[in-house]
């Protein structure tokens, strides 16, 4: 028993210090375009210059939330650096799946509201052509910030910098290729978690989850 409370105390230990100041910092960069997207695309209404801006802004802060996929290069520091199987296993790689997962979904869920303001607005067409614009610009977004540590401010306070960036970028063969293959592993984990996110959405709306829950003991919402 003694052993027992050792090692969960060693873990959560673990868990708490393995926190990393970037988690906290590109969760919350992700959140922005989540939040703004809410507001951007809830209804119907007239875009005013507010609207344009604030557009602006969730897209440029967009490429935040696919981002945090790439701080997985951060878990294979953790792992050499962690020498038990067992809290890699049960808190570290579980706590970076975690991290990664509302990343993901922060991105998937704000250009589904897009999509869903697309289709409120007569132009249903446009919503696969505007997610493949999404990508490609988020592609080049998450190089600039994990290569020459571009931020999504410096397109106010730098962009003179950041155009010499993405010139520079785009004249060499390998940054060209990071960018199409973090294009191709971005579109294809799009479109698996937005298939996912309409699944649960259509058995939330037909009582499936409910149901599922309230046989694990769990009291439906609603």
């Amino acid at each position: 028993m003694e052993k027992l409370t050792a090692w969960l105390a060693y873990g959560l230990s673990v868990a708490y210090h393995n926190l990393h100041d970037f988690m906290a910092w590109n969760s919350f960069l992700a959140f922005i375009p989540l939040v703004l997207s809410l507001w951007l695309f809830r209804g119907r209404g007239r875009r005013s210059p507010l609207w344009w801006a604030m557009a602006g802004v969730w897209l440029a802060f967009l490429p935040n939330a696919p981002y945090i996929l790439t701080d997985i290069i951060h878990l294979v520091h953790d792992v050499r650096r962690i020498h038990s199987i067992w809290i890699i296993t049960l808190i570290v790689v579980p706590q970076y799946f975690l991290f990664m997962a509302f990343g993901l979904q922060a991105y998937s869920i704000s250009v589904m509201n897009l999509g869903h303001y697309l289709q409120r607005q007569g132009l249903g067409r446009w919503i696969c052509p505007a997610e493949v614009v999404i990508h490609g610009l988020c592609a080049v977004g998450i190089y600039l910030g994990r290569f020459p540590r571009f931020n999504s401010w410096d397109l106010v306070l730098a962009p003179h910098s950041v155009v010499l960036g993405l010139v520079h970028s785009m004249t060499q063969p390998r940054s060209l290729g990071i960018m199409v293959v973090t294009f191709t592993v971005l579109a294809l984990v799009y479109s698996l978690t937005k298939a996912l996110n309409l699944a649960i959405a259509w058995a939330w709306q037909r009582g499936g989850v409910r149901a599922l829950l309230g046989s694990w003991g769990f009291q439906a919402w609603g």
